[in-house]
This record gives structure tokens, C-alpha cells and sequence, in this order.
């Protein structure tokens, strides 16, 4: 008979801390549940971390690939996946142990029955290089509408001032959902951002469950700490959605405005006309000093800059003399 829960665990070269979140699949409180281990080409301990695990426990399937990415692992478990709902979680989280329980326990509660999604709020959970817990940070989401929660997904969350409020490992879905859309392979970094966008814009219904469901890890082997890999993956995110889903251009007009006031300061031309090529016009420039109406204007601003030495435009470039000298010049002119 088939588990009613698959929880899908991927894995690159996390084995340290793989143990710890397949034991809170384990604890589940709800437990006709399945737990697949998905090694994306995992050259650690993995492999050897996943066999005492399947030794321990029945409920526990691994299952190693070719290395391909994040999201491509989600596509691998979920086509493995036999239960009826699937639950993600990387192998550096763990969820709460009544998630599950918790979450399901809304169906009784709703009139829906078709292409649920069920979300939670989570906690950030900050490690050191020893894995020692060194900070926690509560993430609250509270119910949001469709068009609430696509607007913020579509807001970088450095420039937010709410909590990513679809984190694949808070959510529980039907597997019917992604009988229809995959989690996008082109896009290993910001994936389960565009899945979210991609099931709400197919008419999924997410539904909130308030509890701290999963707990959510920041440490130093996290990819998403090089600026330069997330800027391109932002890019890339912004181009395929805008693509796709047209209608969705104006609510992207803070990231991108963002994304092309950097490449304008950087001097980055490959991203400047990638922007160019989908910001929608007026843009808001030079920390919003600015405000450019046509894109020949902006072209012309962009080679304006090129030409203008870094720090008589931004602060960040000036040194010690330099932000003296423009203090001074910034008294003088008051009077």
C-alpha cells in the first residue's frame, strides 16, 4: 500500500547534516510517510550516512544521479515519489515534528480539495562552521492572497521587508500540482521562487497553516552566499518569468530596477543589456536621483557613466580624502 506522505530529501555533498533531517522526517507524528533520499552526485559521505538510515528505518529509499542541480533533484523524487503528497526539504533543514499531522489536519477545514498547497511560516536557523546553532530569526507569513503572494515572490528579499513567504521546505502539495508544471532545471539557484509563481499563475490554492514548520539553515556552505551566482540566476529568473507571464512585468519593476541601477554603477555591459532588454520604462536610477523615461535615454545615461570616473557618482568608491573633500563641498554649498 502506498505511503500517504512522500518527503523528498536532497542531497550535494551534505551528508554531515543529512542525518539530522531525515531523524525529523522520522519523527514525524503523522507517519504513513515515505522519506526518499535524492543524492545529486554527492562525492562526501552521503551514500554511506543514507545506508545506516535505510538500516534503521523501512520508510527510507535512496536513490543516487548524476549530478544536475536542485531542482532537477526535486523532478528525480517526485517521479519516485509514491504518496499522495509531496513534502521537499533539503538535507541541511529539518521541519518540525507535528508538521505534517498539523498541515493535513486543514483538510477538514476547507471546502478545496483539488491542487492544494499548504505553507507555513519557518525559522531561520544561523550556523557556524561546527554546526553549532549561533542565531535563530522566527519567519511569520500569515494568509496572503494569490496576487499577495506573487507580488513579494517577485520581490528580491533583500529589498522585502516580509519573509519569502513560499520556502518549499514550509510547503506541502498535492502531488497532482506537479503532475502539471516541474520545478524549472534551467534555474539552480531561485527554482523554487519560479515553481511558486509558475503553480499560483496555474491556479493552485495555497492554503496557510500557522506553525513553525520548518527550520531553515544559513551557514557558510551555502551557495547562495556568492553575490555573483545569485545575480545571475535574479536575471535569469526576471527573463524567463517576464517570458512567460508578461502580465507579471510591472510587479518585477523593483528587483529590476535594482539589478540594472547595479550594472549601471558596476559598469557590467552583458547585464545592462540583458535588463534593457525587459525593464519597462520609466526606470529610477543612481539610488532613484534619476528617473529615465525611454531606453534611448537610457542607453545614453549608461554611456554617459561609462566615461564618468566611479567615485564623483557614488560614495562607495571614495576613499577617506575624497569623502572629506565632497563633505566639505556639501557644507559650502549650504551657504
Amino acid at each position: 500500500m502506498s505511503p500517504k506522505v512522500s518527503i523528498i530529501v536532497n542531497c550535494f555533498n551534505q551528508g554531515c547534516y543529512l542525518e539530522r533531517s531525515v531523524k525529523s522526517v522520522l519523527g514525524q507524528s503523522f507517519t504513513d510517510i515515505e522519506c526518499l533520499i535524492i543524492d545529486d552526485g554527492s562525492t562526501d559521505n552521503t551514500r554511506q550516512v543514507a545506508e545506516q538510515l535505510m538500516s534503521q528505518d523501512a520508510r527510507v529509499k535512496y536513490y543516487y544521479k548524476e549530478n544536475g542541480g536542485l531542482p532537477s533533484s526535486r523532478n528525480f523524487g517526485v517521479h519516485k515519489a509514491q504518496g499522495e503528497w509531496i513534502q521537499c526539504l533539503d538535507a541541511d533543514d529539518w521541519i518540525h515534528q507535528d508538521k505534517i499531522q498539523f498541515q493535513l489536519s486543514y483538510l477538514d477545514k476547507t471546502h478545496i480539495h483539488d491542487d492544494i498547497v499548504f505553507y507555513c511560516d519557518y525559522e531561520r536557523v544561523f550556523l557556524d562552521a561546527n554546526q553549532n546553532i549561533v542565531n535563530t530569526q522566527e519567519n511569520i507569513i500569515g494568509s496572503l492572497t494569490k496576487d499577495e503572494l506573487i507580488q513579494r515572490l517577485l520581490i528580491p528579499d533583500f529589498l522585502a521587508d516580509s519573509p519569502h513567504p513560499a520556502l518549499q521546505q514550509a510547503m506541502l502539495m498535492n502531488k497532482s500540482i506537479l503532475s502539471q508544471t516541474k520545478f524549472p532545471e534551467y534555474l539552480k539557484a531561485l527554482g523554487d521562487r519560479h515553481f511558486a509563481v509558475d503553480i499560483l499563475m496555474a491556479g493552485a490554492n495555497f492554503i496557510y497553516t500557522p506553525i513553525i514548520g520548518t527550520y531553515y539553515t544559513k551557514h557558510q556552505s551555502n551557495r547562495t552566499n556568492s553575490w555573483n551566482y545569485m545575480k545571475n540566476y535574479y536575471l535569469l529568473f526576471y527573463e524567463s518569468l517576464i517570458k512567460n507571464y508578461p502580465e507579471l512585468n510591472s510587479l518585477c519593476q523593483t528587483g529590476l530596477e535594482f539589478f540594472l541601477d547595479e550594472a549601471i554603477m558596476e559598469k557590467e555591459e552583458e547585464n545592462f543589456q540583458r535588463l534593457l532588454a525587459i525593464v519597462s520604462m520609466p526606470v529610477h536610477v543612481l539610488n532613484k536621483k534619476v528617473s529615465i523615461s525611454h531606453k534611448k535615454q537610457l542607453k545614453a545615461f549608461y554611456s554617459f557613466r561609462k566615461l564618468i570616473p566611479s567615485f564623483l557618482l557614488y560614495e562607495k568608491y571614495r576613499g577617506y580624502r575624497t569623502k572629506k573633500l565632497f563633505s566639505m563641498l556639501s557644507r559650502k554649498s549650504v551657504f
